[in-house]
């Protein structure tokens, strides 16, 4: 890292205390909502610095704030694991059957633990940085809707927020001004039938027909509405449905997620999934349940923030370090606090040197370097911010 910027040495010095915390949090993932343990430990961290977090009344989450008085910008880490079944060799492999850090959250919490150290140890910080330890980001609705309900980003001026990147070099950071994420909901389709045999599909509604139409047909009638500029995605990860071979179901239920970058396409996505699956379904005899739920708006960062981080990444590891990055379809609770303060979703790279393992895989991981590159620059841009937004 280059000497310019104080925060080189802190993070240094703090870098190794956080990847062990990462790899415990690794050790023992905990699921959306239910990150108990996790916030404990995190809770114990902060304590052992001074400071005084405030766990959420469900024992899910806390906030902590370094520094006083105003300004105040905040920094969000979130906490929670997905429900993987854990594929690598590494020696703090998950103890917990079917749930997994395969998104790189265990490194986020550690990050946003060493960004406090380093800022108490600063002592010289011009304001007050909070950070939010979220809950439940990979959850809809996730939990940067209920902190935001809960007045934890009240009188915040900005927030930022990192995501590792595994397709980026550890010791570098991806910005982008504007949309950085897509926008991403889920849907359930229920799919309904009288049943039968299936020696006599015409005297019934042949259910797994029905379903097969909405599977292959429904994402090639969204495209076929929408600007072909427009990026789309509407792909199904879930099928359920029947008992036996040679009987006709009752019910097969379809999942899957929309994705798209467009605004305003997001806002009436709804409607349109609702009135071409009962199109498909309705002249074969089926009936259709659809549920449709919000996941998140498109991330759309702020130059204040952008600016704050382009500085300071470039102080702390060098200009040939900080890079501009792309717009992904991949969604991100983060975008619910950007609707009511301005902020940024940083990329910090975190690619393991030959491997290209993607997030949310089973073998997923990142190279530990990344943590002390993410405190780092990310003490130094929270301080940043407090002097930009005062």
């Amino acid at each position: 890292m280059g000497s310019r910027n104080p925060f080189g040495d802190l993070a240094r010095a703090v870098a190794p205390e956080m990847v062990e915390l990462r790899r415990e949090l690794h050790r023992y993932p905990e699921v959306g909502w239910s990150e108990h343990r996790t916030t404990r430990k995190v809770a114990e961290r902060l304590y052992d610095l001074g400071l005084q977090p405030r766990v959420r009344p469900e024992g899910a989450g806390l906030t902590v704030d370094v520094g006083e008085g105003l300004p105040i910008v905040a920094f969000r880490a979130d906490l929670d694991a997905l429900p993987v079944e854990e594929a690598t060799d590494l020696p703090f492999r998950s103890e917990h059957p079917g749930v997994m850090h395969a998104c790189g959250h265990d490194a986020h919490t550690a990050i946003g633990v060493g960004i406090a150290t380093a800022l108490t140890r600063h002592r010289q910080v011009p304001g007050t940085v909070r950070f939010l330890f979220q809950p439940a980001e990979e959850c809809i609705p996730g939990g940067a809707q209920a902190m935001c309900a809960e007045g934890a980003v009240n009188g915040v001026s900005a927030i930022a927020a990192f995501h590792v990147d595994p397709a980026l070099a550890a010791g570098s950071i991806g910005l982008r001004l504007g949309g950085i994420t897509g926008a991403s909901d889920r849907m359930v389709i229920r799919l309904r039938g009288p049943g039968g045999h299936t020696s006599r599909p015409h005297r019934t509604v042949d259910l797994a027909y029905a379903a097969g139409r909405v599977l292959t047909e429904l994402p090639v009638l969204l495209r076929q509405g929408v600007d072909p500029r427009e990026p789309l995605a509407v792909v199904f990860g879930r099928i359920e449905g029947g008992t036996a071979e040679n009987v006709i179901p009752t019910e097969i239920e379809l999942g899957g997620t929309t994705r798209t970058l467009n605004l305003d396409l997001w806002r009436t996505m709804p409607k349109l999934v609702e009135q071409h699956v009962h199109d498909l379904v309705a002249s074969l005899g089926a009936t259709a349940e659809i549920l449709h739920e919000r996941g998140a708006p498109p991330v759309v960062n702020h130059a204040v923030a952008i600016s704050a981080f382009d500085r300071a990444g470039r102080a702390v590891l060098g200009d040939d370090a900080v890079t501009t990055t792309y717009q992904s379809l991949g969604a991100e609770d983060f975008a619910w606090y950007l609707e009511s303060i301005p902020g940024g979703l940083i990329r910090l790279g975190a690619a393991v040197p030959g491997r290209s393992i993607d997030l949310h895989s089973d073998r997923f991981d990142i190279d530990e370097a990344s943590i002390e590159t993410g405190i780092a620059v990310g003490a130094a841009a929270m301080v940043d911010l407090l002097t930009t937004v005062s």
